[in-house]
């Protein structure tokens, strides 16, 4: 009897461990053996461990501890450290997901090692190269043998630029698991929230965090709207933007917080609370009035949700959400969005698949192998 096809799946952030969830079910479905090498990007508890429990993700079969430092720090410490794994290993398929700093060393060492790879998100753009996020992505494309497009227009970019071998539209894996996903008023409850009585924000991304004007114009538009609303603003706060904030004097200390600060009383109402996990990030989505993101996965889970949007970026790697009026761009802030009746929903649109993008990945992968 033929041993099951190995199947190496890089992860190292939040939204990796939670698209590995549903890919590596699948994966098993599917009759391969899947395994997870964790580059440890995201090392904090709240980043990482809470989101294997609550995903029933096993322990990575490989975990490399390897974060902090710049750029190019980091990526050459995990691609020195995943060489060996993966040579000893020489899995089937090494599949890397999104645009982190672990997809690019993971794409960079699974080439130089003839590897198989796989890139699940593959085709998305923002058209500004000065983002990390952006040469992580474009690079992991134009290294993989297999491509796969969360939507139609993924596709067509990767056709602009010559990328057409080994492509295919599969779905969104975040679509799957928001059509599993409901919300949980305990959610809510435990930090005294009520749905449609806040506006839900986050802010992480480097090239924000690393302007404190920017981030603190952002955050005082943000306050302005919530206000307006008559409504608190919450702020589930990763390690880089509080650090941000601290840098950008827009905290004070105040021991009782939950996070040992607040924020500057012209911010009000602002208020931070701890990281949270999958569900409960998914809890306060779907009950928000309104989202303001810096993040391209919560863009389209709110779309998903069918909650309105403000991208504070001028860009959007999801442009379906745009143009059906769920999301508007920073430069469009302040222009109204679409009543709901003139807004297009994420079932209706179909542009993200039909919840079964995790299957049609294994299915692919489990075909025939490309030579190395």
């Amino acid at each position: 009897m033929s041993a099951a096809p190995s199947v190496a799946i890089v992860v190292g952030a939040r939204p990796q461990f939670i698209k590995a969830a549903p890919l590596r079910r699948a994966l098993l479905a599917a009759g391969a053996d899947p395994w997870l090498l964790h580059t440890g990007q995201h090392f904090d508890e709240q980043l990482s461990g809470v989101f294997f429990e609550e995903l029933r993700l096993p322990a990575p079969r490989c975990h490399l501890n390897v974060s902090g430092g710049s750029h190019a720090q980091m990526v050459g410490r995990m691609l020195q450290a995943m060489e060996g794994p993966l040579a000893a290993a020489r899995p089937a398929w090494v599949v890397v997901i999104g645009d982190t700093n672990s997809t690019l060393a993971g794409a960079l060492c699974a080439s130089s090692l003839g590897l198989p790879l796989a890139h699940v998100e593959a085709g998305l753009r923002s058209h500004r190269r000065e983002m990390p996020e952006e040469r992580n992505r474009l690079l992991a494309d134009h290294l993989s043998a297999r491509l796969f497009c969360p939507t139609a227009g993924a596709a067509a970019l990767l056709a602009r630029e010559g990328v057409t071998a080994g492509v295919e539209v599969v779905g969104d894996l975040m679509y799957d698991l928001a059509l599993q996903t409901r919300l949980d008023p305990a959610h809510l409850a435990r930090h005294g929230a009520r749905a449609g009585g806040y506006l839900l924000l986050t802010a992480h991304r480097a090239e924000l965090c690393a302007r404190p004007a920017e981030l603190a114009a952002r955050l005082a538009w943000a306050a302005g709207r919530a206000r307006g609303e008559g409504v608190e603003l919450l702020w589930p706060v990763h390690p880089r933007a509080l650090a941000a904030l601290r840098e950008a004097d827009l905290l004070e200390p105040d021991a009782a917080a939950p996070l040992g600060a607040r924020p500057r009383a012209a911010l009000a109402p602002l208020r931070l609370l701890p990281p949270v996990g999958y569900g409960e990030m998914a809890s306060l989505t779907r009950g928000a009035r309104e989202v303001l993101t810096d993040s391209g996965g919560l863009q389209r889970e709110a779309f998903f949700y069918e909650v309105p949007c403000t991208t504070l970026r001028d860009e959007s790697e999801w442009p379906e959400t745009v143009s059906c009026g769920w999301n508007r761009l920073w430069g469009d802030r302040d222009r109204p969005l679409p009543p709901p009746s003139a807004r297009q929903s994420a079932a209706a649109l179909g542009a993200f698949g039909r919840g079964d993008a995790a299957a049609r990945v294994a299915r692919a992968l489990l075909g025939a192998q490309p030579a190395p």
